[in-house]
């Protein structure tokens, strides 16, 4: 088989499969995309090779990439993200930083952080889009999470979960670090 045919056979699976997760029908996709129902058939059938814009429209009106689209990989997916793979958002001079550690596209984006603060730091975050929901669960010291205007006090070994489509701070008020584990459930926007 070559090449072609097995992106022309990924994307057919993975197009499906997408559609299927989103709970959209062929007319619902075509509407969404801009690209034809006959067109997106063909793709299904995985009878065409259609133009990286066009996939790129279904990727969009899907929310999932163009590399999710043409993933080649059938059964089960497990994705190891060694330490240098790890992505560190935002650090201070006195140690603080924020590190995104996974995220996955199912069925909206979800991520798993590595969060330290340094003793006396804070830092905010903008509301997120209603139905995002964030999970902690502190590992060291005592976090602070200030969610429209209130405080909670989160102690290691205690988790917490938010909406988060409010205003909310991370803040260290003790005087040894706070280290947590951060997940962030943000909903498939439709």
């Amino acid at each position: 088989m070559s090449d072609l045919d097995l992106l022309t056979q990924s994307l057919a699976r993975n197009v499906k499969r997408w559609r299927a997760e989103r709970g959209f029908t062929l007319d619902a996709l075509a509407a969404r995309s801009g690209v034809s129902r006959g067109m997106l058939i063909q793709i299904e059938q995985a009878r065409t090779n259609p133009s990286l814009g066009t996939v790129a429209k279904i990727g969009d009106a899907l929310g999932v990439s163009i590399t999710t689209l043409l993933d080649y990989e059938q059964g089960p997916k497990v994705r190891v993200v060694p330490p240098e793979q790890v992505v560190r958002m935002w650090h201070t001079e006195a140690g603080s930083y924020s590190k995104l550690l996974a995220g996955t596209e199912a069925p909206g984006p979800l991520e798993m952080w590595d969060w330290k603060l340094m003793p006396g730091e804070s830092t905010g975050s903008d509301p997120h889009p209603a139905g995002t929901v964030e999970i902690a669960h502190v590992v060291a010291g005592e976090l602070t999470l200030t969610v429209e205007d209130v405080e909670y006090r989160v102690p290691a070994g205690s988790s917490v979960t938010f909406d988060a489509n409010a205003p909310h701070v991370y803040g260290n008020q003790g005087d040894v670090p706070m280290r947590m584990t951060l997940t962030v459930s943000v909903p498939l926007v439709h």
